[in-house]
């Protein structure tokens, strides 16, 4: 899927490249820079850790307390054939939902951590956040901060009189440059760790 919080024609006009780059090569620095604010920005998701599934109804488990409510429909992803897909829930506790799973066949699985966590998505009621200026414009900040990275390696920037040095442009301040920005936006969930 294209990248829709700056796209390819945006950031290649903001870095003047023109069509010296190949698209897939522009493409994923845009899509990255996006699934990085993305991973901020607050959605109406949960992780989940762990699952069970009997009788086919499965139940997933979330690490924190979520806001999904019996009757509302959320997608499941990561977390394999069974549990993945549109579900409506049919259950649901402090941690933990309920929904019943298709088909007659399928084997029962006991209770089992999930690693790499899945994701339970809700309806998302905000904003299209590709639309909200200052999400595009971190967005275009950390995508011109990816692209200035691959072009220096080492991250260091050529001037007249030879190099000179800068820190790690991809490192864990990298929220720092855009975070005035994305403030209003952030997460609660994002910024823990």
């Amino acid at each position: 899927m294209a990248a829709t919080y700056i796209t390819m024609s945006e950031l290649r006009t903001l870095l003047g490249i023109g069509s010296l780059y190949s698209d897939p090569t522009v493409e994923e620095c845009a899509q990255a820079a996006e699934d990085y604010v993305k991973s901020f920005l607050w959605f109406n998701t949960a992780p989940v850790v762990a699952t069970r599934l009997l009788s086919n109804v499965a139940t997933i488990y979330t690490p924190t307390p979520h806001t999904f409510v019996k009757g509302e429909t959320v997608v499941i992803t990561d977390l394999g054939a069974h549990y993945n897909g549109s579900k409506t829930i049919t259950a649901a506790g402090y941690n933990w939902i309920q929904y019943t799973v298709s088909g007659n066949n399928n084997p029962d699985e006991p209770f089992h951590n999930v690693a790499p966590y899945g994701l339970i998505t809700g309806s998302f009621h905000a904003t299209d956040y590709a639309t909200v200026p200052a999400v595009r414009e971190a967005t275009a900040t950390v995508a011109v901060t990816i692209w200035q990275s691959r072009q220096a390696p080492g991250a260091s920037v050529a001037t007249i009189d030879g190099f000179v040095g800068s820190p790690y442009q991809l490192g864990n301040t990298l929220l720092g440059k855009v975070r005035g920005l994305l403030a209003g936006y952030l997460s609660p969930s994002g910024m823990i760790g």
